[in-house]
């Protein structure tokens, strides 16, 4: 008689058992969502192209030795929007001369870059069709957004103005004060 106890005890509590853990899931499910549902999704601004960079305006920004290009940015261009991306002017220029100019976008709390337009030498822009976030890529040699990015415009600590992204740009960033 005890085994027959024993077994319908048993066969009872399996599923009540069952049905407590699915209801406290489901309910932990409704947590997540609840939590989840009054974050705000970022949303980016709208932004205009910057005017064509004026030599005055132009800083010199140490890269690593990995390249023998020069990059300048342009202060004019500089700036922190209220989607937290630094946007900037960008003129990469090769020993021969060369230029290549673009107007790029940093996302310091994803650690992402987008590309919005490429300059030509007549002071316009020709807008990017293919824009997109794409991840910055921290092991890749001689990439200045790396430069950018862990030693300039996102570093610990630095506040999102544009006066102290300028001071950083000057001095060297993250390596000299």
């Amino acid at each position: 008689m005890r085994r027959i106890f024993a077994l319908i005890t048993v066969l009872f509590a399996v599923p009540v058992m069952a049905a407590s853990i699915y209801d406290a899931n489901s309910k932990w499910g409704e947590f997540e969502y609840d939590f989840e549902a009054n974050t705000k999704a970022w949303q980016e601004i709208q932004t205009q192209l910057p005017a064509a960079a004026k030599p005055e305006n132009l800083i010199e920004v140490k890269l690593d030795a990995t390249t023998r290009n020069q990059l300048l940015i342009d202060a004019a261009s500089l700036s922190v929007g209220d989607d937290g991306v630094v946007r900037y002017s960008a003129i990469i220029r090769s020993p021969f001369g060369a230029e290549t100019i673009s107007f790029e976008g940093l996302r310091c709390a994803t650690g992402e870059r987008k590309l919005y337009a490429f300059g030509r030498g007549n002071g316009n822009w020709s807008r990017n069709r293919y824009a997109k976030w794409e991840p910055i890529q921290a092991r890749q040699a001689g990439g200045y957004h790396r430069e950018l990015f862990f030693h300039y415009l996102c570093t610990v600590g630095t506040r999102s103005d544009t006066p102290t992204l300028i001071r950083l740009l000057k001095s060297g960033g993250i390596y000299e004060r």
